[in-house]
């Protein structure tokens, strides 16, 4: 029987994609990932209670949710870190596409909020097998790491009001939040900000001195003792509760054809938003931990969660930056930590659901702003304001639309502004005057108009470093239409790309010198600008005698089309031919005269 080879082996990791990362598992990642999926467990059981009641729904499936799909999209997604379940955006997103047609909370509410989902992630399935993951290349890393470091703003505010035991009433915004809470000063409650401070301090001051220590297990469990030292009566500090208990059931979306129809728009919307939200998060954690993503495995991985997760009362789910945050500061190493969460967290609803009873609610607000501040990249985001003006605005723009707009929309935004600084580079393409340096001994050309170099009054040698687009037509037309010397000769190595509209301006310009006496001439083309010219007869127009393979052999072939007594007038000898021979003499009767 022959041996299975490596083709084999692809075959299935590709069908099976945790056949990659699964020698990767021992004891001692098991240990690692055994830790912080417990401290996953523990922070997503009010985390999940709280995106349920966000999106209409019964609490219990904010924890149904942070079991089924994270077990299934660390299977069969590519990122190691990233952990699916309830998020804050997808829980508003379902509740603005479900409630106008149902009351939220009820039979028929929940139906159509499962059938939503499984609409989301046959969407995603549909994108990931027609690999469309490429676009999620157009998310930047200014964008992801603007978004990044707003997103942990949003969660540290978010927690504020927990922290200082204060009540506001607002709609969540960062803004409005900030606003209550300067207005409730005087309401602080000290008891609530010492259990938080404590948390903090006790959660960065073990990863500091015991960094193998489960540094928030511990700062979460010593916080609880405190918390009843100074207010045994529970008066002041607002403790988790119990929770619901259960095993996830079984459920069957609404497949009716109105149902389907109504729910289309916002599931289209809701799929684009997890895909962007989960590529963002994974991207954020990969840049750190230098693992290689495969966007559109990772597309794979959560159309699947949301599929499988549709039939067993799960509700929208997509990366979670709070859950994946924790997972890599806490030394995640495998997928195994997000299943060992989903693991200990049905085992807490099964066998101990009061275990959160004493949990101080002040000491998980505490926890996640350890976590938001671990979320911001201080360093690369000093590297980009010092480095590049764009790149800095792109990611100012997407940290500021983070807390003043949705949190999709900031990423839109981000991506949005990306695109047009790009476009606007493309749009004008660098164009350069070359001609052979004269203190080279060897034909090396320079950029003239930094050397200050004469130019030749016949021709003029120019360097395009950008593609003939559309867009950039006009920009390039400009500047060939400023050259003053008849003849042109342009340098294509530089050229990537030409569309339509790019060929047909260059057979325009060929056009437009040949009538004031001149001409246009090609060399140095890539290979695949040179086969669309062909294809498009388009160097038939600009004639196929004026392409040639090199700068040297151009000039020699055009020197002898130049004028003679313009040459015989120009002192400045700026070709190597202008040392040989007259224009229009034959090379050889140059040489009997010398």
């Amino acid at each position: 029987m022959p041996e299975p080879t490596a083709g084999f082996y692809l075959r299935w990791q590709r069908l099976l994609p945790f056949l990659g990362w699964w020698p990767l598992v021992n004891g001692a990642s098991l240990r690692a990932d055994a830790q912080s999926g417990l401290t996953n467990a523990i922070v997503v059981l009010p985390q999940g209670v709280a995106y349920a009641l966000i999106a209409g729904l019964p609490p219990e499936y904010g924890l149904y949710a942070a079991i089924i799909p994270a077990v299934i999209a660390a299977l069969f997604g590519s990122s190691w870190h990233l952990i699916s379940g309830p998020t804050a955006a997808m829980s508003v997103v379902v509740f603005t596409s479900v409630s106008p047609l149902a009351e939220p909370g009820s039979a028929a509410f929940i139906a159509l909020a499962l059938t939503l989902t499984l609409m989301k992630g046959v969407f995603q399935l549909v994108l990931a097998l027609a690999r469309l993951g490429v676009l999620v290349n157009f998310v930047s890393q200014s964008v992801v790491i603007g978004f990044t470091a707003g997103a942990a703003v949003v969660i540290a505010s978010s927690q504020l009001p927990t922290l200082l035991g204060i009540a506001v009433n607002n709609e969540g915004s960062v803004p409005g939040t900030w606003w209550q809470l300067l207005h409730h000063l005087t309401e602080v409650d000290y008891y609530s900000l010492t259990v938080a401070l404590f948390t903090v301090l006790a959660c960065v001051g073990i990863k500091r001195w015991r960094p193998r220590w489960p540094n928030m297990l511990i700062a979460l469990a010593l916080a609880s003792g405190l918390a009843v030292l100074i207010d045994p009566t529970h008066a002041h500090i607002a403790l988790v509760g119990a929770i619901p208990t259960g095993l996830p059931p079984l459920s069957l979306p609404d497949l009716s054809l109105t149902s389907i129809s109504a729910l289309a728009p916002g599931a289209l919307a809701i799929s684009l938003l997890g895909l962007v939200e989960a590529a963002a998060i994974s991207r954020a954690i990969a840049s750190r931990s230098h693992q290689r993503l495969d966007d559109n495995q990772e597309f794979i991985g959560q159309g699947l969660s949301n599929i499988v997760g549709a039939f067993f009362s799960c509700y929208a789910s997509s990366g979670s930056f709070t859950r994946s945050g924790i997972n890599y500061t806490s030394g995640a190493r495998t997928p195994m930590a997000a299943m060992f969460a989903s693991g200990f967290l049905l085992l807490i609803i099964l066998l101990a659901p009061g275990i959160t009873t004493w949990l101080p609610r002040p000491a998980m607000a505490g926890l996640l702003l350890v976590v938001a501040w671990n979320l911001i990249d201080f360093h690369h985001i000093r590297l980009i304001m010092r480095g590049s003006r764009s790149e800095a605005t792109v990611l100012t723009a997407t940290f500021a639309a983070t807390l003043l707009v949705e949190l999709e929309f900031a990423i839109y935004t981000g991506v949005i502004l990306s695109l047009v600084f790009y476009l606007k580079r493309t749009s004008t393409p660098r164009v350069v005057s070359i001609l052979p340096d004269p203190d080279s001994k060897h034909p090396f050309f320079v950029n003239a108009e930094r050397r200050r170099l004469p130019y030749c009054p016949q021709l003029r040698v120019i360097r395009i470093e950008g593609s003939l687009f559309f867009g950039a037509v006009n920009h390039v037309q400009e500047y060939l239409q400023a050259i003053r010397e008849p003849r042109l000769l342009i340098v294509g190595n530089g050229i990537n790309f030409v569309d339509m509209v790019g060929a047909d301006m260059l057979v325009q310009e060929a056009e437009r010198r040949r009538e004031l006496g001149g001409d246009l001439y090609l060399c140095n083309l890539r290979e695949g600008v040179l086969r669309f010219l062909l294809r498009n007869n388009r160097l038939d127009d600009i004639r196929r005698d004026h392409v040639f393979i090199n700068k040297g052999q151009a000039i020699h072939r055009i020197y002898d089309q130049l004028d003679a007594e313009v040459c015989r007038t120009c002192t400045a000898r700026i070709f190597r031919e202008c040392h040989i021979r007259p224009p229009g003499q034959p090379a050889e009767k140059a040489k009997a005269e010398d």
